[in-house]
């Protein structure tokens, strides 16, 4: 029961890595608080968790919109007693180069990926503050590491990575931990089904461990991230993703010179 007697905050909670977060979080003892745009899916999501013996409550959150924020907040102060970890989760991606960027994409990608985790913070970070403090977990990219074929996704996901060290300063003092991980390709996720054809097979072709990862082993990652167990990790960035960020083009290349030798040897 890594995080009994806490409460959380998870965006985008509906499906993929929100929905293994919140699973996991409310079997370690945490209240959680489930938020997304799509009622339908976080509405089952919580009844489930509650069937199973957890406490868990959903907010229908667009987390552009800070006035939503500060209800939520509101609502999971005044329904569990305080805030003590919060994770944004909630994610959007454009899939469009620099050159086929439109302003209305690019507005939206950094308005849910980048500043509804600041909004996010801003609004909870004072009531964990008052709660004794706790962790936020923000969910970037590889994209965020390494360059993507996605001008407002890459940019946004820097961003995040940036935004969580500059938090991790600020918030030290009120015994904040913030850290961002930065997922590869997971299964199981919006973002692998939606992409084109291909896409999944080929990541799978670069990653070194060559898979994709699963929404629980990013969910496994937050919660040591959100527990008592990381109460020495503040400001980090962790990648997640089979290898990938640390040396897949290293990889690559050497599978490609073993092809060629055996090819010229042939």
């Amino acid at each position: 029961m890594r995080l009994a007697g806490k409460v959380a905050i998870i965006t985008g909670a509906a499906g993929g890595q929100g929905v293994a977060e919140a699973r996991a979080f409310a079997e370690e003892g945490a209240a959680v608080v489930l938020t997304d745009l799509r009622a339908d899916a976080g509405e089952e999501l919580a009844a489930s968790i509650r069937a199973a013996g957890g406490r868990a409550q959903y907010f229908q959150h667009d987390v552009v919109d800070e006035g939503q924020w500060r209800h939520v907040v509101d609502e999971t102060r005044k329904l569990f007693g305080g805030v003590h970890v919060l994770v944004n989760n909630a994610g959007t991606i454009s899939r469009l180069s620099i050159e086929k960027t439109d302003i209305a994409s690019w507005d939206r990608t950094m308005a849910v990926n980048l500043t509804g985790p600041m909004l996010g913070m801003k609004v909870a970070a004072p009531a964990m503050r008052d709660s004794g403090g706790g962790s936020i977990v923000n969910v970037s990219s590889t994209a965020g590491l390494m360059p993507h074929h996605d001008a407002a996704y890459t940019a946004s996901k820097w961003g995040l990575r940036g935004l969580s060290k500059t938090a991790a300063i600020e918030f030290v003092e009120w015994n904040i931990r913030v850290n961002s991980i930065h997922p590869a390709q997971i299964a199981e996720t919006g973002f692998v089904r939606e992409g084109l054809p291909g896409h999944a097979e080929s990541a799978c072709q670069i990653i070194p461990m060559q898979r994709l990862g699963t929404p629980q082993e990013c969910a496994d990652l937050v919660l040591f991230l959100a527990s008592d167990q990381s109460s020495y990790i503040t400001g980090a960035e962790i990648a997640i993703d089979g290898g990938f960020s640390s040396g897949a083009t290293q990889w690559v290349r050497t599978r490609l010179r073993r092809d060629i030798a055996a090819q010229n040897k042939g």
